[in-house]
């Protein structure tokens, strides 16, 4: 009896376990476990179906026309002015070199350098100890023989004296005059004078030095004469004519201007470079000195009114020149220009374009007619648009739901 007792216990907790199972999946929470999982399936699908609308969103994006980003500028109207360029150096038209004409001790500078003189104007004086009294002698002879030729002049009168002896005494004084004449010039080589109105730039003795004949003593420039030399090829002598504007700027003085004239133009063009001399009038300004290399900017016609157009505006396709111009709906137009005049930051152009019309000045490359463009001024405003369309969707949500905006 107790064997069998401890069978039925035996049994019992093999097949208790098992029952317990059963007893569980038939509770009501087996249910709810389903329901769980089907909740999940749910939810699956929305998801499912919010990712299909991303994507299409994502499509229509890629699909959308993408604008360039430009920038642009206004035309406007101004003076412009069609400029041939240069460079030549200055010199003076009127600069001479001073040498002695006799060879005498330096007794006496009157001059420096920089120092403005006259014409005939004394420079300096050389030792005339000699030359005076060479002067002095053949005054005196000629004073003589001037006397003894009165004398005799009476006697020939009187029949005192013969013919030949009168044209004796003539000749005599002649060349006593002759003597004097020739003294005075000597004396005068002791006395270098400036032989034109001007300024002393070199000063090449000193006090105390012998001097030799044709000797370099002083250089003398007259800065009234300055003139710029430059040569102008052949095609643009119809547009040059004296008196002509020029404008002077030199590196070395910076950004200040100075203004000439055309003074003369060569009769004939060089047949070796095609070229003709142009001389340009620049007298003296402060600042411009023989020498100095300068660039000179020959002003051959002048627009008061001229329809301006910025140079980084323009695009060249080979030998062509267009422009875009900014048209409605941020779209632009490619035109083809034809320039007629230019400066150094202008062109000036004509129909179909206008003042006031909007060129692309700055990321033109790669553009095309009809391309869609923004400024920059373009994504703020979409930016601020955004913020705001953001704004309305969280007002309407909250209405929705009943809460205060």
């Amino acid at each position: 009896m107790t064997h069998i007792n401890r069978q039925n216990q035996t049994a019992m907790g093999l097949f208790g376990p098992l029952l317990l199972l059963l007893l569980l999946f038939s509770l009501p929470g087996i249910t709810g476990c389903t329901a769980t999982t089907e909740a999940s399936s749910s939810d699956d699908a929305v998801k499912t179906s919010a990712g299909g609308e991303k994507e299409a969103d994502a499509a229509d994006e890629e699909d959308k026309e993408e604008a360039v980003p430009v920038e642009v500028a206004a035309l406007g109207t101004g003076r412009m002015e069609q400029v041939l360029h240069y460079s030549a150096n200055l010199e003076a038209e009127k600069h001479v070199q001073v040498y002695a004409q006799a060879a005498r001790l330096v007794r006496e500078l009157l001059v420096e350098e920089g120092n403005v003189v006259q014409r005939g104007d004394i420079l300096l004086r050389l030792d005339d100890e000699q030359q005076r009294n060479n002067l002095a002698k053949a005054r005196s002879q000629l004073a003589k023989s001037e006397r003894e030729y009165q004398r005799l002049e009476r006697l020939f009168g009187e029949a005192l004296i013969s013919e030949k002896n009168m044209s004796d005494a003539t000749y005599d004084t002649e060349q006593l005059r002759i003597a004097v004449a020739e003294a005075e010039r000597e004396m005068t080589y002791t006395q270098v004078r400036a032989p034109i109105s001007g300024t002393v730039t070199a000063r090449l003795i000193k006090l105390g030095d012998q001097v030799s004949i044709n000797q370099h003593l002083f250089d003398i420039v007259d800065f009234d004469s300055m003139v710029a030399r430059v040569y102008v090829p052949e095609k643009n002598l119809s547009q040059l004519r004296p008196g002509q504007v020029a404008r002077i700027s030199a590196q070395a003085l910076g950004e200040k201007g100075f203004t000439g004239s055309i003074d003369r133009i060569a009769p004939v063009v060089d047949p070796k470079t095609g070229t003709l001399k142009v001389t340009v009038a620049v007298g003296r300004q402060a600042g411009l000195l023989p020498g100095l290399y300068v660039d000179v900017a020959l002003v051959t016609s002048v627009h008061h009114n001229a329809l301006l157009m910025p140079k980084r505006a323009l695009v060249y396709d080979k030998d062509r020149v267009f422009v875009f111009r900014l048209g409605e709906e941020r779209r632009v137009e490619r035109l083809l220009l034809d320039p007629t005049l230019s400066d150094r930051d202008h062109v000036e152009v004509g129909a179909p374009l206008n003042p006031g019309d909007q060129v692309v000045v700055a990321g033109q490359a790669g553009l095309k007619d009809g391309t869609l463009v923004s400024l920059p001024g373009d994504d703020s405003a979409t930016e601020d648009q955004d913020n705001l369309t953001a704004e309305q969707a969280t007002a309407q949500v909250a209405r929705a739901d009943g809460s205060p905006s």
